[in-house]
């Protein structure tokens, strides 16, 4: 492949991390997971679309949610999951977990991360830390956040539960979880940082490691990157979205008839290669108007329309206002909003 096409959108979609609990535990143990969408505001703001992970960073425990059988969790594991879904982590599976709260994230959204909290006892004690070596388990927990709009393929392709062993994910990444434990416990100025970069070069080997794991018949987006006739046709997208594709000249420099690749890739992608490539035209499009100065008539024919109007045009049909009234909002800075209880915290998350 001649272009690093899941490089490319992970730029384009803004993936961000956020590291928010220190969480120590002893004994029997069990902890609620919420789903994401409920706390986004105050994890990630201004997030169109919010998982969560773990760092199993000591001992062994579970991961759970609605539907699936529970995945066993070692130390060097990370579990995350993509969709969003509440969850449980547990000691071992089937128990009841200490409920959480959305009221209480959104009052402690401004308080230096990661959060400490310390389950022991059957009781669950916010800003308490277990020594390493007292405590049973240790997992470091965090938020991903990214676009979700105008055009991203990846999340859809994620499963609900991805599950990165110690085993397979390389020396690296026990560095990355020692370093986060470290972080989180020393306090260093920039730490906080640190922990949001590590999170997201986390997210992106796991994907990578999911890609790289997907069985023959697997079908989606990654997998349509791993297929050497529909990989290379999204490459090539990518790599000139302003060039004036058809669906013939696209099969000839793959190899494939123009029938056979719309139906191959359709059954990969779940859509027709120029509508695809329409797609990520209006996500690059969205990036340029977000983070250059560019008009917009020098925006449209940088990504492949003829003219502003019919740029626009598409934009608005696609993002549902034009490039200009979306610049704007982009640009407006994020609310903030002071959550004190639970009517307060249902108002923001109907906002956001």
């Amino acid at each position: 492949m001649s272009r690093d096409t899941l490089s490319d959108l992970l730029r384009s979609v803004r993936l961000r991390g956020a590291a928010f609990f220190y969480i120590s535990f002893r004994d029997e143990w069990s902890a609620e997971g919420l789903a994401a969408k409920e706390v986004a505001g105050a994890v990630l703001p201004g997030c169109e679309h919010v998982m969560e992970y773990h760092m199993m960073a000591k001992g062994n425990g579970w991961a759970a949610i609605a539907g699936h059988p529970p995945v066993r969790l070692g130390a060097g594991d990370i579990v995350m999951f993509p969709q969003g879904d509440r969850h449980v982590i547990s000691s071992a599976p089937g128990l009841e977990p200490h409920p959480a709260s959305a009221e209480w994230i959104y009052s402690r959204r401004n308080d230096p991360k990661p959060l400490p909290i310390a389950f022991y006892q059957g009781m669950r004690v916010p800003g308490e830390v277990l020594r390493v070596e007292d405590a049973d388990a240790i997992l470091v927990c965090g938020f991903l956040g990214c676009d979700l709009r105008p055009f991203n393929p990846l999340i859809s392709a994620l499963p609900r539960i991805l599950h990165l062993p110690a085993a397979r994910a390389g020396d690296w990444v026990g560095r990355v979880i020692d370093q986060a434990v470290a972080e989180s416990n020393d306090r260093r100025p920039g730490g906080e940082a640190v922990l949001e970069r590590l999170s997201e070069m986390m997210f992106v080997d796991a994907a990578r490691r999911y890609l790289d794991g997907l069985p023959d018949d697997a079908t989606g987006w990654l997998a349509g990157l791993r297929d050497r006739f529909v990989g290379k046709a999204i490459a090539l997208m990518h790599e000139r979205p302003d060039h004036a594709w058809t669906i013939e000249e696209l099969g000839g420099d793959v190899g494939l008839s123009r029938s056979a690749l719309h139906e191959r890739f359709v059954q990969y992608v779940g859509q027709a290669p120029m509508q695809y490539l329409a797609n990520w035209r209006i996500q690059l499009g969205a990036r340029l108007l977000r983070e250059s100065s560019r008009n917009v008539a020098t925006i449209a024919l940088e990504v492949g329309y003829d003219s502003e109007a019919a740029f626009s045009r598409a934009f608005k049909r696609m993002v549902g206002m034009p490039p200009a009234a979306w610049r704007r909002g982009q640009s407006q800075p994020q609310r903030t909003v002071a959550a004190t209880g639970s009517k307060e915290t249902a108002r923001v998350l109907s906002q956001d």
